[in-house]
């Protein structure tokens, strides 16, 4: 999908700001002398969908996983809900509201799409190192886990096995598994990698209708989702803030179209 090709439709904001929910000021990461991220400066809006984009290599895992505190910045701060989280544990950070998905898929396949749900609110529930009682125990976390999953519609398939559900449902599977953690702001990792047009359709809505009331940062190489579903679009390049903007505006940057298409002239992305 080129950047000419792919329309933004996104609605007119609203006059007032969103407040900020999630802000980095001068991320950087290295690694044995090599500069992976450098003088990032980020801000995630509640009720707002960022989009982190740009070619392979360009830092936007790193960043996801500073973030989120599954690696330490070399420098600069990170603050979630005003709090600075830049040394703060991956799983409290989670328990704060920071709460992410991977590239690959993470459920148990020989659970019921039920039982996943009910696992990811143990800890919520603070059950999660009561092991001495018994399965039924977990019943209590049923009504909220059929919840999870009408939110996500996948009620139909509460009793079957996880791993009989298509590739899109498993992913959908994972998001109602990050909502267990009533999450402030979602990180989703290429959300829409691998996915045929039906099932990108069905994540884009379900994505749309969380955003209204949390904040989502997404890493995604389908430009036309990304036109269609992001309010603010970060570029990447070589570890560093290359643009940012709305999509009609980061689209229409020449450093933008060279980045992604390596001429000036024209080609597709190839992430």
């Amino acid at each position: 999908m080129t950047l000419d090709t792919a329309t933004a439709v996104r609605p007119d904001s609203a006059d007032e700001t969103p407040r900020v929910v999630l802000s980095a000021r001068g991320l950087r990461r290295d690694f044995a002398g090599f500069v992976a991220v450098k003088d990032v400066d980020l801000d995630i809006h509640h009720a707002k969908i960022h989009a982190l984009i740009g070619p392979n290599g360009a830092g936007k895992t790193t960043i996801f996983n500073l973030l989120t505190k599954f690696l330490q910045p070399t420098s600069g701060r990170i603050e979630l809900l005003g709090t600075d989280i830049t040394r703060t544990p991956p799983a409290k950070v989670a328990r704060m509201g920071l709460v992410r998905s991977f590239q690959i898929s993470a459920i148990f396949p020989h659970l019921s799409v039920l039982d996943n749900v009910r696992v990811a609110l143990q800890r919520p529930a603070g059950l999660g190192y009561q092991f001495w009682r018994p399965v039924a125990a977990l019943d209590q976390l049923t009504p909220r886990a059929r919840e999870l999953l009408a939110i996500v519609g996948l009620d139909d398939a509460a009793h079957r096995l996880a791993g009989d559900l298509s590739y899109g449902r498993k992913r959908v599977l994972e998001i109602a598994t990050t909502l267990a953690l009533d999450p402030k702001v979602l990180l989703l990792d290429e959300p829409m990698a691998g996915m045929g047009h039906e099932d990108v359709g069905m994540i884009s809505g379900i994505i749309r209708s969380l955003a209204k009331d949390r904040a989502v940062l997404m890493v995604e190489h389908n430009l036309t989702v990304v036109a269609d579903l992001c309010d603010w679009i970060t570029v990447m390049q070589r570890g560093q803030v290359l643009a940012a903007g709305d999509y009609a505006t980061v689209s229409q940057d020449e450093r933008v179209r060279v980045a992604y298409m390596g001429t000036e002239h024209g080609g597709t992305e190839h992430e």
